[in-house]
């Protein structure tokens, strides 16, 4: 990827939800949330501390997470839409 995020911030990649409810009905596009679940693409090199000290991110490129549903903001890179966010806005790794 061509895009690198500066400091604490994370590129995200959403994942597609799913099509079906559990009574298998198909949920049409206009009805879909956005998904609050991602996997990482890029994650910057970290905050800084005021004495100057790097605080390492605490994700890597490949993990699963979950994110609040207002979080981030909408990029475009390469045709692909993504998500560029603070890593604080991360709720947690998927295991």
């Amino acid at each position: 990827m061509a895009f690198k995020p500066l400091h604490d911030r994370v590129v995200v990649r959403r994942t597609e939800g799913d099509e079906k409810t559990s009574g298998g009905l198909i949920i049409p596009d206009s009805a879909k949330e956005k998904p609050s679940e991602g996997e990482i693409v890029s994650v910057g090199e970290g905050a800084r501390k005021d004495s100057g000290e790097l605080i390492a991110p605490a994700v890597k490129a490949g993990d699963r997470v979950l994110f609040g549903k207002w979080s981030g903001t909408e990029i475009t890179v390469e045709g692909e839409e993504l998500l560029i966010m603070k890593e604080s806005d991360i709720l947690g790794i998927i295991a």
